[in-house]
């Protein structure tokens, strides 16, 4: 491995006829941005690789389609917790790059930039994010998918300054051995599918296109942490990288227990009411009572910690107790919708969302992520009174 002169981790592997610059870069880097132009400028290539895949890729050279965002429809395909979550992580790095006066992923933007400009193909090499969230989820446990969750949300709130020199030492490829080494040791079931799942995947990507273009020299521009591992994968040369790249991107069967759960609640629920309203009429309406006012006074609750509309939070009342008996549809369904058609969000929304999310106040100020987080918290809420109310409703009949 060498280094260019702005100390960028760099290798260059023969495959075949053909060579494969990788250049290790940091997403939110002055130095990397500057290096990946030098290079471009100063080479001879005839391909750019970049660690996008075809939607970050769009997201890129359209910037504006965030605006076009169709929330309700987010909302009704059950993807906004997905929103969410990419949200936070881009709010992170969008905050570093704030800090540096920098774009995130100002590299790529480079990279795609200079691509065009030569006529030179851009290859995109990562996987699709959504099969890669997908992948993580399936290898966590469920009860380790909040915690995940609530770190994302942690690293919105936390006003914790990283300095320009911690980013560089990112690129320093000792540090990176040594932290991933830790990484995969500790939490294998991020790691596979995080890091070394897309180092395959990437690598089999590069090697599709060489073989398949016969293209002489390929520069890819991808993170720094990905590179030891992408040189190991080029250096096996695979002999089947398409059916690799199949394998990695099929999807993991959903288990179908997990779905059964909803309905097994369901009908102890109904169950405990009937046995109640059979012993007698006061003690069942007691029952739902108990329900009405835990449940939907948790996701009312939930709404309300989410500064949704007054009109927001009555629905989330009345309809949690409701929805949580028909497991097809989520109180977050309800409440998301009502908060859209109270508080439509404006384009001004939209084209603010990157930066309003990069500190907690803005999640709240701007009504697309105040409208995703009145989903989220009023399903949790729901979801925690259907338990507890569960409980108290057989506390009630065993008593």
């Amino acid at each position: 491995m060498t280094e260019t002169p702005e100390q960028e981790p760099i290798e260059t592997i023969a495959v075949g006829d053909s060579r494969i610059t990788l250049l290790g870069t940091a997403h939110v880097s002055r130095a990397s941005a500057d290096t990946v132009a030098q290079m471009l400028n100063e080479g001879e290539y005839d391909a750019v690789a970049v660690e996008l895949c075809p939607s970050r890729y769009n997201a890129v050279i359209d910037p504006d389609a965030l605006a076009r965002m169709d929330l309700f429809k987010v909302i009704k395909e059950g993807k906004a917790s997905m929103v969410i979550a990419s949200l936070a992580l881009g709010a992170y790095q969008q905050r570093i790059a704030d800090q540096f006066g920098i774009e995130p992923g100002a590299e790529q933007r480079a990279a795609i930039r200079h691509a065009q400009d030569k006529h030179k193909p851009v290859l995109l090499i990562d996987r699709e994010i959504g099969t890669t969230m997908k992948r993580v989820l399936h290898n966590v446990p469920w009860w380790k998918r909040m915690g995940l969750f609530a770190g994302l949300l942690a690293s919105v709130v936390s006003k914790e300054e990283v300095s320009e020199e911690q980013i560089e030492e990112l690129k320093e490829g000792d540090m990176l051995e040594t932290t991933f080494a830790e990484f995969a040791e500790d939490r294998q079931d991020l790691f596979l599918p995080l890091i070394d799942e897309r180092d395959q995947y990437m690598a089999a990507r590069l090697l599709q296109e060489v073989r398949a273009h016969e293209h002489e020299h390929v520069l890819a521009v991808i993170g720094a942490g990905h590179l030891k591992g992408i040189s190991r994968y080029l250096q096996q040369e695979m002999e089947q990288p398409t059916e690799r790249i199949a394998e990695l991107d099929r999807l993991p069967k959903p288990k179908r227990w997990p779905k059964l759960i909803p309905w097994v609640i369901v009908a102890l629920v109904l169950v405990g009411f009937g046995i109640g309203f059979a012993r007698s009429p006061s003690l069942g309406w007691q029952l739902v009572a108990d329900w009405v006012l835990i449940n939907g006074g948790l996701s009312a609750l939930g709404a309300l910690l989410a500064a949704a509309h007054p009109l927001t939070i009555i629905t989330a009342f009345v309809a949690a107790p409701l929805t949580s008996l028909n497991p097809t549809i989520g109180a977050g369904m309800v409440t998301g919708g009502m908060e859209i058609y109270l508080r439509k969000p404006q384009v001004g929304d939209f084209s603010q969302l990157r930066h309003d999310t990069t500190n907690w106040k803005g999640w709240w100020k701007n009504r697309v992520s105040r409208t995703l987080l009145v989903f989220l918290f009023s399903t949790l809420g729901s979801a925690v009174g259907t338990y507890l109310a569960g409980f108290r409703i057989f506390g009630r009949l065993a008593s």
